[in-house]
């Protein structure tokens, strides 16, 4: 089993395996940019999601941050997905991650956070999604906006790398297959399942794995 304790050993390792991507940025006009934040953290303050089992007493494990879309939002309401949103005009991708984080679940970090990035991904929605990584300290304390999230989750690192992951799918509005996650007893789709098949195969297990081919359930289209 790989050793996923929150660390300044995995911090490095993180680093490492991103640098090594020849990350591939997407430039089209007619779709807007978006930015979401992985933020790595520790299991600490685990919360209940998808009934995943989790252990109190692996608080030193790695976690990610995982959020409940609110049911207010026009757009995706309801679903699962990273801290996130669009890129104001004038800003970089690394300044919206950081904001969106701010003012969805009232954590605050700076550039100094940030460990890499993954492959930009087009959503069937109409937006460049760009994955900015963030390293936060342990025992963080996050608080929803309501106006944009429902709940927040940290959901333990070790959930990505279950043996069936990942999960894909044919249906017949497509000739790629959906890519899903498993998540305690449930999923998620892309295109959070997307991103975080990508941050698994390159940044926890080293490997230049592609990701953009991969659909999203019809659902997702709108």
């Amino acid at each position: 089993m790989m050793d996923l304790t929150f660390n300044a050993s995995m911090k490095q390792m993180l680093t490492t395996n991103l640098n090594n991507l020849d990350r591939r940025p997407i430039v089209d006009s007619k779709k807007k940019h978006a930015a979401v934040a992985i933020v790595v953290t520790n299991c600490a303050r685990a919360a209940s999601i998808a009934q995943i089992k989790f252990d109190p007493g692996a608080r030193d494990q790695a976690a990610f941050i995982l959020t409940i879309r609110s049911s207010r939002l026009s757009n995706h309401s309801g679903q699962r997905a990273f801290p996130g949103g669009r890129v104001d005009q004038g800003e970089s991708v690394e300044q919206a991650a950081l904001r969106e984080l701010e003012e969805e679940v009232n954590l605050k970090l700076g550039n100094d956070s940030i460990v890499g990035y993954l492959d930009d991904y087009v959503t069937r929605s109409g937006f460049v999604i760009t994955p900015v990584i963030l390293w936060a300290g342990v025992d963080i304390q996050c608080t929803a906006n309501p106006q944009e999230v429902e709940s927040i989750h940290l959901v333990p690192m070790k959930e990505l790398l279950r043996k069936e992951a990942p999960i894909l799918e044919s249906i017949p509005e497509s000739e790629n297959p959906v890519l899903k996650m498993p998540l305690g007893d449930e999923w998620i789709a892309a295109p959070t399942a997307a991103i975080a098949y990508q941050f698994r195969e390159v940044a926890l297990l080293g490997k230049l794995t592609r990701v953009a081919h991969f659909e999203q359930p019809y659902f997702a289209w709108r």
